[in-house]
């Protein structure tokens, strides 16, 4: 029943051009539970039922409480939605190019920790083509219609979309970069915490090179903001956020940051009692989140 209204809810806010936050605003409940309203982690009490369907009764006349029982077709042609892109076996928006096994358990995963992720990000990274050089990417985590976490990173005019999926105490990206056609991997230490502010992993993605020659290196994501709840304002933050100079100046990068993002590994390191694999084991992570204050 959950997933059912879900999609029903999600509809509803795509014709009113209401999102999450506003949604929450006007019926004075907080963001987290609309979101997880609309991803069908949970369904609205009877007596914010009523409440929402009042709201939606101010903007769709002759909307009642009942017709959330309708069909998706029935009740899409009732509040006049276009069902293209949407799947009606309760899987929510198609995820077209996405057709992962367990994609359930990634979508009940982000309903339930995929706040925590959501804002704005700075990352430092190995400038591939400059040794000894760094790179600052700045990314956009919000969860999509459909569910999941989407993920935009933008450096230096290149744009890589994709999706971030949770799984565990970790989360696995898989983007595109827009620009070039190129496929991205990322694996990421997660944290445990209501909210993220650093993250850390490995990445696979093609060098900038005539090869586009497979590289693998870490990457540590920054919070550097919050998302406003307003998809345009946050559109128009990320652009101006990945306009930036994405070359970092050369001491700005510390030691203890270097060393982490760039460890020597192989069969002498191994030997010394050091990796012989590319590893970033959570014993070295430094994914946190907010530190705990007591209340005064």
């Amino acid at each position: 029943m959950s997933v059912s209204f879900a999609r029903k809810l999600e509809l509803v806010l795509k014709v009113l051009s209401m999102s999450r936050a506003r949604l929450a605003a006007d019926l004075g409940v907080d963001k987290s539970v609309a979101g997880r309203w609309v991803t069908g982690a949970v369904q609205p009490s009877a007596h914010n039922l009523s409440r929402l369907s009042a709201l939606i009764a101010e903007r769709i006349a002759g909307f009642t409480a009942l017709d959330w029982d309708r069909s998706l077709p029935a009740f899409a042609e009732l509040v006049g939605a276009d069902l293209d892109g949407m799947s009606l076996d309760g899987a929510g928006p198609a995820l077209q190019g996405l057709p992962l096994a367990q994609m359930d358990q990634f979508l009940s995963a982000t309903a339930l920790r995929g706040e925590a992720y959501e804002g704005f990000f700075r990352s430092t990274r190995p400038y591939v083509l400059a040794p000894g050089r760094f790179v600052h990417d700045h990314g956009m985590i919000r969860r999509d219609a459909c569910g999941l976490l989407r993920l935009r990173i933008g450096t230096g005019g290149t744009v890589v979309d994709g999706w971030l999926l949770p799984f565990g105490n970790q989360l696995a990206a898989v983007c595109i970069d827009v620009t070039s056609g190129a496929v991205l991997f990322g694996l990421f230490n997660g944290v445990g915490t209501a909210r993220a502010e650093v993250v850390d992993g490995l990445v696979l993605a093609p060098a900038l090179d005539a090869g586009r020659t497979p590289t693998a290196h870490g990457m540590i994501f920054e919070r550097v903001g919050d998302l406003t709840g307003d998809p345009e304002a946050d559109d128009r933050r990320f652009a101006e956020l990945a306009a930036l100079d994405p070359v970092a100046p050369d001491a700005s990068i510390s030691d203890a940051l270097r060393k982490h993002l760039t460890g020597d590994f192989g069969p002498a390191q191994a030997a010394l009692g050091g990796d012989l694999l590319l590893r970033l084991p959570l014993s070295r992570s430094v994914a946190r989140g907010p530190p705990y204050r007591e209340r005064s």
